[in-house]
């Protein structure tokens, strides 16, 4: 699914450093900056730097292997799961792009896994910083925030090509497990469309298989973050609950607890999530979905959301224990 801009990044990351995210009194060490300025950098970095990124176009490509480097570096050791499909007769190549942190602790080691996903194609309108470089952004600084702690489960980090076009990463991933490692991922969290929407959200399965989204209310309600749910306003979408237009679609299906994270506002238009803001409706497949206009109409929101988001997830896969 669904500032004007500074000249170069290390004047943004400075501003973010500096000013946005100043708190009371406290000082932010520049070693250990505030959470979501790495997450800014990448989106910045791939809307700015790259553009907007079709399935199967130059531009998703140079996305896939920029995100690709950033594992690397992590010392993820990243593979690329290439796929094609036909589209209007034409046939479009795609990848996702994975990368596995593994428990490394005799203490914590475990057969089982979690799976934390986002896509990284764009629509061709806007520069797709909302939908979805702001989830991309989101899982890499949480991917290095993770990196020497020790988990209790392995965690794959996979980013999806070509979800604009009906969801085709995920399903192709989906479709190349096998029933054992379906059997073994305790959970599937997706993250879609972080900057522009009124207000952010978690989402989960339906009964007992929701216990990823509370355990992320959980969190959020200690650190005081203003994280909340779907309220079932609209009884097709029952409270807690979301739709299937986004990556966590094919691994509930295929019987995986999902959890979701999103900013939207279910409280207005269709109240099904789809229309994001009371000032301009909808940001994502539009040409306002770029960090101009997000930053000069909703000052501070992208830096916000991006914080908030990235404490939540980082939490959230460091609290999941003995879950299954």
């Amino acid at each position: 699914m669904r500032l004007k801009l500074i000249g170069n990044i290390a004047m943004a990351s400075a501003l973010l450093i500096g000013g946005v995210f100043t708190v009371s009194n406290e000082k932010v060490n520049a070693e250990k900056p505030t959470a979501g300025t790495e997450a800014y950098q990448h989106v910045y970095n791939l809307t700015e730097s790259i553009g907007p990124r079709v399935a199967g176009s130059e531009n998703e490509s140079k996305a896939g292997d920029y995100i690709y480097r950033e594992l690397e570096k992590l010392g993820y050791q990243p593979t690329k799961q290439s796929f094609s499909y036909t589209r209007n007769r034409v046939t479009v190549n795609s990848a996702n792009i994975i990368g596995t942190k593994l428990s490394h602790s005799n203490k914590y080691k475990s057969d089982k896994q979690i799976i934390v996903g986002a896509h990284y194609d764009s629509v061709s309108v806007g520069k797709g910083a909302d939908d979805n470089a702001s989830s991309v952004g989101v899982i890499l600084e949480t991917a290095k925030a993770l990196q020497k702690k020790e988990l209790h489960y392995d965690i794959k980090f996979v980013f999806f090509g070509a979800e604009e076009q009906g969801l085709r990463g995920s399903n192709y991933y989906v479709s190349q497990m096998t029933q054992e490692e379906k059997n073994n991922t305790i959970a599937m969290i997706n993250l879609d469309s972080l900057l522009a929407g009124d207000n952010i959200y978690v989402y989960g399965s339906p009964g007992e298989d929701g216990w990823i989204r509370d355990l992320a209310l959980n969190i959020a309600n200690k650190k005081k973050i203003p994280l909340q749910t779907n309220p079932g306003i609209n009884p097709d979408y029952p409270e807690g609950t979301t739709g299937d237009w986004s990556d966590h679609a094919p691994f509930q299906k295929a019987g995986i607890p999902i959890g979701y994270l999103e900013a939207t506002n279910w409280e207005i238009g269709d109240l099904d999530g789809y229309t994001q803001t009371v000032k301009h409706g909808g940001i994502w497949h539009t040409k306002n979905d770029n960090l101009e206009f997000l930053e000069e109409q909703f000052p501070g929101r992208v830096q916000e959301h991006l914080h908030d988001f990235t404490v939540v997830l980082t939490d959230l896969l460091q609290d999941i224990k003995k879950v299954k």
